[in-house]
């Protein structure tokens, strides 16, 4: 696996699909002290997690650069106008990912991670985006559940 280097992020806008989850979290604060970032979009439909996230970063020298939309990327419009055409790399982590959820609701699963990412995909053709870097599991690997099935999908 080829890893990043963080001077290529370097005034560079990113976009991370579900960003305040625990990976988002995690990768803002690497690349807001590693790097130096233009901007970083924080894309999630968890308006609650958005808001303790402001606050975590509130008083960081660099909480300027961060953007935060309030979107689900079932939702390709929206999706469309936070990829805009200055977004240089997107990270997409925004996914159903708890097995029982999504046994128990297997459209909503089809609906997020196979759907949802192909929003992504497409948005971000779209939109000229330089990179997109998806995350996934273990469990799409020889998938013996819906869940696994859907990450293999996207």
């Amino acid at each position: 696996m080829k890893k990043i280097k963080y001077n290529s992020l370097k005034n560079k806008t990113i976009l991370i699909t579900g960003g305040t989850g625990s990976f988002g979290n995690k990768f803002v604060n690497t690349i807001l002290n590693k790097c130096s970032p233009k901007k970083i979009i924080i894309y999630s439909r968890d308006e609650l997690k958005q808001f303790n996230m402001q606050n975590h970063y509130i008083k960081n020298k660099n909480y300027k650069k961060l953007r935060f939309f309030i979107g689900d990327i079932r939702d390709k419009e929206r999706l469309s106008f936070a990829i805009n055409s200055d977004v240089d790399y997107v990270v997409h982590a925004a996914a159903l990912k708890q097995v029982p959820t999504a046994e128990f609701n297997p459209f909503e699963a089809v609906k997020t991670n196979i759907i949802g990412s192909q929003n992504v995909i497409d948005c971000c053709l779209k939109s000229n985006v330089t990179k997109v870097i998806a995350l996934s599991t273990d469990k799409a690997a020889g998938p013996i559940n819906l869940y696994g099935a859907t990450k293999l999908t996207s």
